[in-house]
């Protein structure tokens, strides 16, 4: 349940008043299950801002937070013919709906980064570089190889390729833009792959 009750009260409210807010709830959402556009205008009224909350702390990006949002309560009225009042109330129900949505959004977004990652790494023969430090060169020369990249660049690629963090993760850690994150990989990279000798 997110904290603070129902936002437009402005405060935590007493059971009863709880209580008779989720029965109310769940008249409106029997009333949409019959399709009812204005009963469901009401619903969105009255969730849409406890709905972001849960997102917001899930999700953190505000865009991607506030299009998580939509998707629940669309959620809320495709399938509000499966909402069981015997099985929890109807605020717990659509806010589990909304917990489990931003869960979703966030692993797909990491999904995506590690593609990203991927996709970026072979435009510069990534895969032709691990192959011949792991195949061919000793030690001291990648140690050699990886001291001649600049401290920014050495930081980006340590937290990429040998921690295994996504572009996005690599970012946040450094306090910088995405875009710059990309930059500084790719030069070194390019950097490293010359002091390897490795061709293409």
């Amino acid at each position: 349940m997110p904290e603070g009750g129902n936002a437009a009260a402005g405060g935590m409210l007493p059971a009863s008043g709880a209580d008779d807010l989720d029965g109310d709830l769940e008249r409106l959402l029997a009333r949409v299950a019959r399709g009812d556009e204005g009963a469901f205008r009401a619903v969105y009224e009255r969730l849409a801002g406890q709905v972001l909350g849960i997102v917001r702390r899930v999700v953190r990006d505000p865009a991607q937070s506030e299009e998580v949002m939509q998707e629940v309560l669309l959620e809320v009225w495709r399938t509000v013919s499966r909402f069981d009042p015997l099985a929890g109330s109807a605020t717990a129900w659509v806010m589990t709906m909304a917990h489990r949505r931003a869960v979703d959004r966030v692993r797909s977004e990491q999904k995506a980064a590690r593609r990203e990652l991927r996709a970026a790494s072979a435009v510069i023969e990534y895969d032709d570089v691990t192959e011949a430090v792991h195949a061919s060169l000793d030690r001291e020369r990648v140690r050699r190889c990886l001291s001649s990249l600049t401290e920014v660049q050495l930081e980006a690629v340590r937290l990429a390729y040998y921690r295994g963090y996504t572009y996005r993760e690599v970012a946040e850690f450094l306090g910088v833009p995405v875009g710059t994150v990309k930059t500084r990989m790719r030069d070194g990279l390019i950097r490293l792959k010359d002091c390897l000798g490795v061709d293409g």
